[in-house]
């Protein structure tokens, strides 16, 4: 099997593609990797999520590595991704691995490599990781591992907990105590998923719904999605929460649901975030955006004279950002988004702080603070749909808009592309639409955004006759 990195990891389905074979050759691949950079001395860092076999699948790679001579601190138990990372970067390990296939839906599971930052793998590094084990494979390179319990009981395996040293930063950062006093109730779906009992454990007297282990996520992938957060929906609306916070899989990623009990998107979280960044913490620094998220992000950032960057989908081309200049924030529309001083990497449970420090700041609901900006940038609808596609039509879409892209679409005229993930027309009065093959499943996404809900769903009709050719 050919193993290739998605936008965050590599992933694929139980018993099919992730097995323990293959995790075995991509895990003995970043040992390869870690000695050879002269990182292997300085630890491992293994998390798991709630995903069936997530545990097996983690202590099968502390084996590999504890086989390799590097030392691993293995969380005790399920545990976030941001939380996973921060350990990564405060202890000074080399790396970190994380097994979870984050949103995606529960027949997957997946393993995601940080770097020694504490974000995600670069494009460069999960390249040269790619090479290692088509090398391995072609040289007959089997993996070297040391059985579970030899390797603890040798001291090559150290059990941790992630928390503390998380939980210490998040205080950092976020005013717990405005939050408690507040006195905002609030109500969390963890979907299932590893950010169970976090923020309760970080705020005290939270709800949380979906909090018990089940590895099929209720018969939904665990993405905070409006479809996906009816309950947390009907709760707020019934009165007894004034906001509802949601994290996917692994809680890197977030949504909401606003006063009124409606979806309160990743585009509209960024941008309350963003404005509560520059106004109430004062801070400052460029901005960064993936192709398929909000243009109030553009408007916002021309308004306060910030500098602005746009990248294809995945948080590691914003990760590369963040390292190399001063990011002040950076989001994408799947609901991953990073901010300044913390981690160069998503995290679903500090977002949601920070919507709830805005809230304690202004005294404001979520939906009143967005349409405030609104009414001062403009009022904007957006929405996105997945439509299963084969490889064979996947790829004959592909080389046909590659070809020849359409200059108007639904009557208007192309003003602008970008190709640089997907294929992303730009309409003259800022409107535009994105088709785009998913990069690790066999979906075709659709999104737009537009002045009018009406417009959004006529340009999503067009999209949709584009791809049935």
């Amino acid at each position: 099997m050919q193993i290739k990195f998605g936008t965050d990891g590599w992933r694929g389905v139980i018993a099919r593609d992730f097995t323990f074979e293959n995790l075995s050759l991509v895990a003995q691949a970043t040992m390869d990797y870690l000695n050879r950079e002269g990182l292997g001395g300085k630890g491992l860092v293994i998390g798991y999520d709630r995903r069936f076999l997530s545990r097996d699948f983690a202590r099968c790679v502390a084996g590999i590595a504890a086989g390799n001579g590097i030392r691993v601190r293995l969380t005790d138990d399920y545990a976030p991704t941001p939380a996973v990372s921060w350990a990564v970067r405060e202890s000074g390990a080399g790396a970190g691995v994380m097994i979870t296939a984050s949103h995606n839906p529960p027949e997957y599971n997946g393993f995601k490599v940080k770097e020694a930052f504490g974000g995600s793998a670069r494009p460069s590094t999960t390249k040269v990781l790619e090479e290692i084990v088509a090398y391995n494979a072609d040289n007959n390179r089997r993996p070297v591992a040391m059985p579970f319990d030899e390797a603890c009981s040798r001291g090559l395996v150290e059990l941790f907990d992630p928390c503390q040293g998380y939980f210490r930063q998040i205080g950092r950062y976020v005013d717990l105590d405005l939050i408690r006093k507040s006195g905002i109730t609030a109500l969390v779906d963890p979907m299932y998923g590893a950010g169970t009992g976090f923020i309760p454990r970080l705020l005290g007297a939270v709800d949380e719904i979906h909090t018990e282990p089940n590895p099929l996520f209720g018969g939904q992938p665990p993405e905070p999605i409006g479809e996906h957060l009816a309950e947390l929906s009907g709760l707020v609306k019934s009165g007894r929460y004034r906001v509802g916070l949601a994290l996917d899989g692994d809680a890197d990623r977030i949504g909401a649901v606003d006063e009124n009990g409606e979806f309160f998107s990743s585009h509209n979280i960024f941008t309350v975030v963003l404005q509560h960044l520059i106004s109430h913490k004062k801070l400052t620094g460029a901005v960064v955006k993936t192709v398929s998220t909000t243009r109030m992000i553009d408007l916002l950032a021309e308004k306060f004279g910030l500098e602005l960057f746009e990248t294809p989908i995945g948080f590691k081309h914003i990760c590369e950002l963040m390292l190399d200049r001063d990011i002040l924030m950076g989001g994408e529309e799947s609901g991953g988004l990073g901010v300044k001083g913390h981690l160069p990497e998503r995290d679903g449970i500090l977002l949601g702080l920070l919507l709830l420090e805005s809230m304690a700041v202004s005294g404001k609901g979520l939906r009143q603070m967005l349409d405030e900006t609104m009414d001062e940038i403009g009022h904007f609808h957006y929405r996105r749909i997945d439509r299963r596609i084969e490889d064979a039509a996947k790829q004959e879409l592909i080389c046909r808009l590659s070809s020849a892209p359409p200059s108007e679409i639904d009557g208007h005229r192309v003003a602008g592309t970008n190709f640089s993930d997907g294929f992303k027309f730009m309409f003259e009065n800022g409107d535009w639409l994105l088709i785009r093959p998913s990069g690790t499943e066999p979906v075709l996404r659709l999104y737009s955004e537009a002045g009018s809900p009406a417009q959004v769903d006529r340009f999503l009709r067009a999209a949709s006759v584009i791809a049935d050719g």
